[in-house]
């Protein structure tokens, strides 16, 4: 049935009902029956300065939908703050968050069997949850992202979240005084919004963009700003029209447009969490898109983008020199982009490019030309080896040399890790692994963004590796690997490592290497046993029996 028909179907086709009764008391007229019904799928919560400033949003859509003819219906969905939850059991909770909230927006839009819906949100997994309910319930959508935080500043230093996390470290280690410490740590975010640096959630909004399920522009823009508000207001007018002309996800969210949004991602230089949220979200649409897809776009896109946590820059910098749509335009020009997928509004996205200029203001640093690039590849490396033999993610920006062989250093849990770090036991060459922490023996594959932090701030960045079956912050820069498959929980060898052992990570190779012989592995091998689930009631032990490895987007459906 096409969408803009649901609504029709409860409301006229059951004219005797009592159904009809419900909608009376919402305030409904006799001629509102005749309109389309819009979801506002809205992310407000207090919890987070990501999305505490949604509400503003959620009620220029609401004013927005009437104005163009639907009828707006608001329904909540929750949120983890994973800057608040790092490196405490809450953060094992934050990719599940990602399940629960594509669950919600499901549910809400089919069981009210909505006509469209406009889905609002801020935090990381705000994003890909609301994308992947969008391909499931197929209906005419658009995406409404909150906004980036306005930097911080100490001293004269524009300060991220990351900063904050760094600070730790670097304190720690006596490289800090107490005073820039608190400085750091009290100015760090100074408004609502997102983390401000190209970190998972501008990275997925910025790539929403790409992907033609949000408007240009709209991802770079600061939350307490007009203009987010304008640009809400106009992304519902936009949906509303949708819903008219019947232009649903599925016909947008395709193999080509996927391939534009990793493009951009690379092109940012964007978090690794794309790569597990977009398999995600093509497996919800249904569309065949695998880990050396990121790897065959990665090969021809460089990185022209200077931000953090790899480069210079914020967010808010990116958007004053031109933002999104011109980094696209730069790739469109290029032949990096296929210009003939259709966007939300209708047009295709060379359409919607065509008054974009050709180059950014010239007296700027923050986006680079092709032949000028930062690197001349993109930075999401899919390594594999004896390691990964199921595949794994390295982000490989920032490093003078990203090539390190040395002793494994092993922990089965973050904790020990962050101590050995902070007590001076990693020392330069040192590999450290953290295991059991995919998305089965975590469960929920948290992020280890405060063991990489402490690592930086000890100045160790260069010089130590690490590896794990869970996932990096968008923040998170240095020899990292994650998303390690098969995971330790399921056997994986990472499971097999023991201290001291030598571990080979070599980019430039695309290999993660256990430097042991083979015979050795099996016979460890044969001496493992999988340890018993560290949760057995609710959302975790749900999660860990359903969820796919983290090579197949980590997704329980």
């Amino acid at each position: 049935m096409p969408a803009n028909e649901r609504s029709k179907h409860i409301t006229q086709g059951v004219a005797r009902s009592p159904n009809r009764a419900m909608y009376y008391a919402l305030g409904y007229e006799k001629a509102d029956f005749d309109k389309p019904m819009i979801g506002i799928a809205n992310g407000h919560s207090t919890i987070t300065p990501c999305n505490a400033g949604l509400q503003p949003l959620a009620d220029a859509a609401v004013a927005a939908i009437k104005a163009a003819g639907g009828n707006p219906q608001i329904f909540g969905t929750p949120t983890i703050s994973d800057g608040m939850a790092m490196g405490t059991e809450g953060m094992k909770y934050s990719l599940i968050s990602r399940e629960v909230i594509a669950d919600c927006i499901e549910t809400c839009v089919n069981g009210q069997w909505m006509d469209g819906v406009l889905v609002i949100g801020g935090c990381d997994k705000n994003m890909p949850g609301g994308m992947i309910a969008m391909a499931r319930t197929n209906v005419p959508s658009i995406y409404v992202y909150g906004g980036t935080i306005k930097p911080g500043n100490w001293k004269g230093k524009d300060l991220s979240i990351v900063s904050s996390f760094e600070a730790v470290g670097s304190f720690m280690a006596g490289k800090m005084s107490e005073e820039d410490f608190e400085g750091i740590e009290r100015h760090a975010c100074p408004s609502t919004g997102s983390c401000g640096g190209m970190y998972t959630a501008n990275t997925m909004s910025s790539a929403f963009e790409a992907l033609g399920m949000s408007l240009l522009s709209s991802s770079t823009m600061a939350n307490p700003d007009a203009e987010k508000v304008d640009s809400t207001e106009q992304s519902a007018r936009v949906l509303v029209e949708a819903v008219r002309r019947n232009i649903r996800p599925r016909d947008i969210i395709t193999r080509k447009s996927i391939e534009n949004a990793v493009a951009l991602i690379m092109a940012t230089g964007g978090s690794t969490n794309g790569v597990l949220h977009f398999l995600a979200i093509a497996h919800a649409a249904e569309v065949e898109w695998t880990l050396e897809d990121f790897e065959r776009v990665r090969r021809k896109v460089p990185v022209i983008c200077n931000l953090r946590p790899s480069g210079q820059y914020m967010a808010v910098d990116l958007h004053k020199v031109g933002g999104i749509p011109q980094v696209l335009k730069i790739l469109l020009n290029a032949g990096l982009l296929h210009g003939d997928c259709p966007t939300i509004t209708g047009r295709t996205l060379a359409e919607e490019l065509v008054h974009i200029p050709d180059a950014p203001p010239a007296d700027q640093n923050v986006i680079r030309p092709i032949d000028r690039a930062l690197y001349k590849q993109g930075h999401l490396a899919i390594l594999k080896g004896n390691l990964a033999t199921g595949g794994a993610v390295a982000k490989i920006t920032g490093l003078k040399n990203p090539v390190i062989q040395g002793p494994a250093r092993v922990f089965d849990d973050e904790q020990s890790a962050m101590d050995a770090i902070l007590s001076d036991k990693i020392r330069p060459g040192d590999v450290v692994v953290l295991r059991y922490l995919g998305p089965k023996g975590g469960p929920g594959m948290p992020e280890m963004l405060a063991p990489t932090s402490a690592i930086i701030g000890r100045g160790l960045g260069e010089s130590v590796g690490l590896i794990t079956d869970g996932r990096f912050s968008g923040g998170t820069w240095g020899m990292v690997v994650g998303h390690v498959t098969p995971e330790a929980f399921e056997g994986g060898t990472i499971a097999l490592v023991q201290e001291g052992d030598t571990i080979t990570i070599d980019a430039h190779k695309q290999l993660l290497q256990l430097e042991v012989g083979e015979a050795e592995i099996e016979a460890r091998r044969a001496q493992w046993k999988q340890p018993p689930p560290r949760y057995t009631r609710g959302v975790l032990a749900k999660f860990a029996k359903l969820a796919k490895s983290a090579s197949e987007g980590a997704v329980t459906d």
